[in-house]
């Protein structure tokens, strides 16, 4: 969708939605507060905007380790004649939140993540063996820069400059959670109404004056208290934020660049804390190299020309002086979305068959 497509109050929308999403009782009437419109008319634009599949979801960001489970990215390589099934296929794991084709020797890309109990490693190698992998390579967090995804629909620009930073305390630039300390990514004790909590939260937010009033109905609470309970699940780090999920490509970012680094190791930290600064980079990870995959620093773009990207690109090579690098853009998005927890019993991975492809 092209960006001359939104007019100034669709902009403002999208800026709030992602950045400052009111946790009140009448959240479209507070949205429409700051952007100079009555509610009846946000709820009317985020409903063509989410038709129009530019917003995708309101709802709660929960913290993936600190809920128990395991996450990874996953590289995988198919012939081109079996990656579209394969795609689709991988489509129905509740664990895999983002799947892409990209170009270079790996050519889809997806993460994943695990409920307690189940090993990662080993549902990637069923998976790979039911979908024909030719290759399979598993890039689980070594270190964690960065995550900020936020696009400025006013200024057009990606605009990370807050940002979580889960590894080092004192460095959570977020400003919604709590400073990270040791024990940043061990999983925590969670009660049964953490669990019912957490499957409510995660869902769409309806559009409807009053949207919170049946979630906290069916959690057997008063509203007051479900907005309560869900400042308690962010001071105990569980829960990182409310806000929505935008198609970026819908809303004008039809660049998106997964630019892979070499990096020396001694520099590793260094490095990485210096890429994470750059407003355009929305992720920013350390992960582990093979024999056939040198790169070990992942920085995710998004912008609204390639050549913004390349720009991009060479900007952070020039603050960090590193020049091997590689710009691996994405040529279909299959998925995207956020992880939907404890909602295992609806992919039963025991009982899959190999996929079977014409």
């Amino acid at each position: 969708m092209p960006q001359s497509e939104f007019d100034s109050i669709d902009r403002k929308i999208l800026n709030l939605l992602q950045t400052e999403f009111p946790l009140v009782r009448e959240p479209w009437k507070s949205i429409g507060e700051s952007a100079g419109i009555d509610e009846r008319e946000v709820i009317d634009r985020v409903g063509v905007l989410k038709k129009k599949n530019v917003v995708r979801q309101v709802g709660a960001i929960f913290d993936t380790r600190r809920l128990g489970y395991s996450s990874t990215l996953v590289a995988m390589r198919f012939p081109e004649d079996r990656l579209d099934a394969a795609a689709q296929f991988l489509n129905g794991h509740p664990g895999i939140s983002h799947n892409y084709a990209r170009e270079g020797q790996f050519n889809l890309w997806f993460t994943l993540a695990v409920p307690p109990g189940r090993s990662v490693a080993d549902e990637v190698e069923l998976l790979g063996r039911i979908t024909g992998s030719e290759a399979t390579r598993l890039l689980p967090t070594i270190r964690f820069f960065k995550i900020g995804v936020n696009f400025d629909m006013e200024k057009k620009v990606s605009d990370a400059r807050k940002y979580f930073v889960p590894d080092e305390p004192g460095k959570d630039r977020n400003g919604a959670s709590s400073t990270p300390g040791d024990g940043w990514n061990t999983a925590q004790q969670l009660s049964e109404l953490d669990t019912v909590f957490i499957k409510e939260l995660q869902e769409d937010l309806p559009l409807e004056s009053r949207p919170f009033d049946p979630m906290a109905e069916r959690l057997g609470m008063t509203v007051d208290q479900l907005f309560a309970y869900g400042d308690a699940m962010v001071e105990r780090r569980l829960m990182r934020r409310y806000s929505a999920v935008l198609y970026h490509r819908r809303a004008g970012f039809n660049a998106n660049a997964m630019i892979v680094w070499k990096v020396p190791e001694e520099r590793a930290q260094e490095v990485g804390e210096i890429m994470a600064t750059s407003p355009a980079v929305t992720h920013c990870y350390q992960r582990p190299t093979y024999d056939d995959w040198h790169y070990s620093h992942f920085t995710m773009i998004h912008a609204t020309t390639k050549d913004e990207c390349e720009a991009i690109a060479i900007d952070i090579g020039e603050k960090t002086g590193l020049s091997d690098r590689m710009l691996l853009y994405s040529t279909r998005e299959y998925k995207k979305t956020r992880v939907r927890y404890f909602v295992e019993d609806e992919f039963k991975i025991d009982e899959l068959h190999p996929l079977e492809v014409d």
